[in-house]
């Protein structure tokens, strides 16, 4: 297994590494967020109302169609069927890239691997797109040959977007909620001094091996995972707005009572802990873990 899984890693390693990428990409990604501020409809292409990303949901209808037209023309199926096939792809692809473009923006200036990465994967969905289009064109022309050919190379293009598309996914977690694997501890568990917390500020205390946000307000002391479900920014360095705690990364808000999103482009919600004060510590756990004991 180890065998076969290197190589593939090391074509997106090398691709991670072409620092000629970074120019435009920074630009373009710089671009994006600049026009996608915080609001409704960043959260719609995030994928907020959804619970998890939306771009990945869109890429297997693009996927899907393109690749059921290619079946239908190797075997030598309905061409009409086939058109309208690659027709439906390719309307698909414009919400879809949109999607793409807006997830990738937001971590590519923290990451040189994802930016570069990204933006191969951009082109190849581009190249593809544009072949696709081509094809759709001589299809209507009458030249399903040509068509049927261009549609072919355009799969290759395909693919390639889509292990490169995995690679941001998988290996550098583009899109992944970042407290998944590391929600809280599940006992009780020394935090900091309760005379330490201040009241009205943000502080951040690893606790065994995750950050925890600590706010005392009112007398009263909530927690949360300390990083970011979007990205891993720190929600500590962000702005506390009453019982509402703002990412400064990218925006997100999040309730400090229950660690609903009150605003994305997060899609995950923040790991409550539960907290508790004795001999002059602050103590804290996994909110789930009340339930059990």
């Amino acid at each position: 297994m180890t065998a076969t899984r290197a190589p593939r890693l090391a074509a997106a390693g090398r691709v991670a590494r072409i620092a000629a990428l970074d120019g435009p990409a920074k630009r373009a990604g710089k671009a994006v967020r600049g026009a996608l501020s915080p609001g409704p409809l960043r959260d719609a292409l995030a994928g907020t109302w959804l619970g998890h990303a939306l771009h990945p949901v869109l890429t297997d209808t693009v996927i899907g169609t393109w690749m059921s037209a290619t079946l239908l023309d190797v075997t030598g199926g309905d061409r009409a069927a086939a058109r309208r096939l690659v027709g439906a792809g390719v309307i698909a692809a414009l919400p879809t890239a949109v999607t793409g473009l807006a997830d990738w923006a937001d971590s590519e200036a923290a990451d040189d691997g994802v930016r570069r990465v990204g933006a191969v994967h951009a082109v190849a969905n581009n190249a593809a797109l544009g072949l696709q289009v081509a094809s759709l064109v001589a299809r209507g022309r009458g030249r399903d040959g040509r068509g049927a050919a261009l549609s072919l190379v355009a799969m290759g293009g395909v693919a390639a977007s889509a292990y490169l598309g995995g690679y941001l996914s998988f290996e550098r977690g583009v899109g992944v909620d970042q407290t998944a694997f590391d929600p809280g501890p599940a006992d009780w568990t020394p935090a900091m001094a309760a005379a330490d917390l201040r009241e009205g500020e943000t502080t951040s205390v690893v606790v065994g091996d995750t950050p925890v946000l600590l706010v005392r307000s009112g007398g009263r002391v909530r927690a949360l995972h300390d990083r970011c479900s979007h990205r891993g920014c720190s929600l500590a360095e962000g702005d506390l707005d009453g019982d509402v705690i703002q990412c400064g990364c990218h925006g997100s808000r999040f309730r400090l009572d229950d660690g609903a999103i009150e605003r994305g482009p997060a899609t995950a919600p923040q790991p409550v802990l539960d907290v508790r004060e004795a001999d002059g510590s602050i103590d804290v756990r996994l909110a789930s873990a009340s339930a059990l004991g």
